[in-house]
């Protein structure tokens, strides 16, 4: 199994492995050591290996180059410039302590100032660092002013893009994004090493990854069979990198090295639906959904969990909004803040895995001017393990996602999430998610980045909670909605893969429960 992230942190992963494990399959799970040496775990029943990856096919030429004409002055970008502001801090640094021993000497001889020569070469040795000082920092800024200026995003990098998608069709990637061979030198040879029979390869940078271990393999006469997990529809992803080349390239990445998939995997039935039609797949993708492992759930009702309302400082009868996942701009949660004036008696929470970052410090800012700053909590994530549980202290929990293609498609995690803590929901109008609410009348929908129809929404909800949470009674609604229930279509599409290998025991499928795209 690969993927090209460092495993923690990523739920879907974790749990296709433990589960594929737990059913019999001899799993190594390859994720990307986030330093510089090799990790290695045991998940479950499942290894998981952390390889080291260098990037230097990540930097593109330019980043090489002095900008002569555009910022004569600047340092060349080869890391001089983090050695002469280091070496300043340090020269300063030494002047800073020859300072005090002076001072301190010229007390311990019963004077006043320090004087003499030596205090003299001091002052002007100071005078003279702080000069450097801001020569350094001058160049310093220039570099930086040089490395803005070059995004890859302009007329000639446009015309770069469109020459090579002209000339080499798919295999472009090798130029608009070379870095992607950077994961093939990681991983290729771990991969050759462990022989598998069958590779799970988690989204598009892995695909790749994949196949052409699946083609060397067939070149020394052994088969192993290509799973890929799309998590995401690439074409509407938004591009991870400034530039221009970074979405054609992956995009040619990925179109070239689907035919080599034996079997395709995704996120849900709207996206599987894109994926046939992109790819021209025979076969329809089998949808996985991102649901909650029941099975690793705590059981043990001694097992302290933390209390949303106890870290809000809230009693039980506050009327509490919850959001829960990353925090990003496209995620829609300035429409939490800005409600809160018409919400007078709610409180929200955001549960993010980046409670300082620059965005959330921004939404705390908006809220202090508002007047609602108070009412406004940022908290930690808690272990997976214990997120329903934490989640369920609310009353409502919500998923204000902005209409990008991808939040279109799918119901992401946080939607089971809240379902299994049997709240009740108010969803932006993206549409699987929309439909899906609508259908099962578990919660309500307001126009996404429209803060009057969510006010309307969440007060509807609050009004009579109890009505929302009556759809999580119908039957075999939740039960469809685990990662049990995925996992086992996780496993046939491995044993028709894989059809000599030996039986494993199968437990009893839930109702199934149609809902969504």
């Amino acid at each position: 199994m690969l993927v090209d992230n460092g495993v923690i942190g990523d739920s879907r992963v974790q749990k296709a492995a433990r589960s594929a494990a737990a059913a019999g399959w001899d799993v190594v799970l390859l994720g990307r050591a986030p330093v510089g040496q090799p990790q290695s775990w045991r998940l479950g029943d499942a290894e998981v290996r952390l390889i080291p990856m260098p990037e230097p096919l990540a930097r593109r030429r330019h980043e090489f180059r002095r900008a002569w004409l555009r910022h004569p002055l600047a340092y060349p970008p080869s890391g001089v410039a983090a050695h002469r502001t280091q070496a300043v801090k340090a020269w300063r640094a030494d002047l800073a302590v020859r300072r005090a021993a002076l001072t301190t000497a010229a007390r311990g001889a019963g004077g006043g100032r320090p004087g003499g020569l030596p205090w003299v070469a001091l002052r002007a040795e100071e005078k003279l660092s702080g000069l450097t000082r801001k020569w350094v920092g001058f160049r310093n800024r220039e570099l930086t002013r040089a490395r803005k200026g070059r995004k890859l995003d302009g007329p000639w990098d446009r015309a770069y893009t469109l020459f090579w998608q002209r000339l080499r069709g798919d295999g472009a990637w090798r130029r608009l994004e070379p870095g992607l061979w950077d994961y093939e030198l990681a991983y290729g040879p771990v991969v050759d090493e462990l022989a598998p029979d069958l590779i799970h390869a988690n989204d598009f940078r892995m695909l790749g990854v994949g196949a052409r271990a699946k083609i060397r393999a067939a070149a020394a006469g052994r088969r192993i069979a290509l799973v890929w997990d799309a998590h995401e529809y690439l074409p509407g992803v938004q591009p991870w990198r400034d530039n221009a080349r970074w979405l054609p390239g992956n995009v040619a990445h990925e179109r070239e090295y689907v035919p080599y998939a034996d079997a395709t995997t995704t996120v849900s039935g709207g996206l599987a639906d894109l994926l046939r039609d992109e790819h021209g797949l025979t076969e329809r993708p089998a949808v996985v959904l991102n649901a909650p492992a029941v099975d690793e759930l705590p059981t043990d009702p001694e097992e302290p969990v933390p209390d949303i309302r106890a870290r809000c400082g809230l009693g039980p009868d506050t009327p509490l909004l919850v959001y829960s996942g990353v925090a990003a701009a496209k995620r829609g949660l300035g429409v939490l803040v800005e409600a809160l004036p018409r919400l007078p008696d709610a409180h929200v929470a955001l549960v993010v895995n980046k409670p300082a970052s620059a965005y959330v410090r921004g939404l705390v800012t908006r809220a202090d001017e508002l007047g609602v700053a108070d009412r406004l909590h940022v908290l930690p994530y808690v272990p997976h393990h214990q997120v329903v549980r934490f989640l369920g202290g609310a009353q409502v929990g919500v998923i204000p996602i902005q209409h990008w293609p991808n939040h279109e498609i799918a119901l992401i995690t946080k939607f089971f999430e809240y379902s299994h803590a049997r709240l009740p929901l108010v969803v932006s109008d993206v549409r699987t998610m929309a439909e899906t609410v609508r259908e099962t009348g578990q919660g309500e929908v307001f126009r996404a980045e429209d803060v009057a129809d969510f006010v309307r929404a969440v007060t509807a909800v609050l009004a009579d909670p109890a009505r929302y949470r009556a759809a999580y009674d119908r039957p075999g609604l939740l039960a469809g909605w685990t990662w049990e229930a995925q996992a086992r279509v996780l496993d046939d599409v491995y044993s028709r893969l894989l059809p000599d290998a030996p039986a494993r025991p199968t437990a009893p499928a839930p109702t199934p429960v149609e809902v969504g795209a």
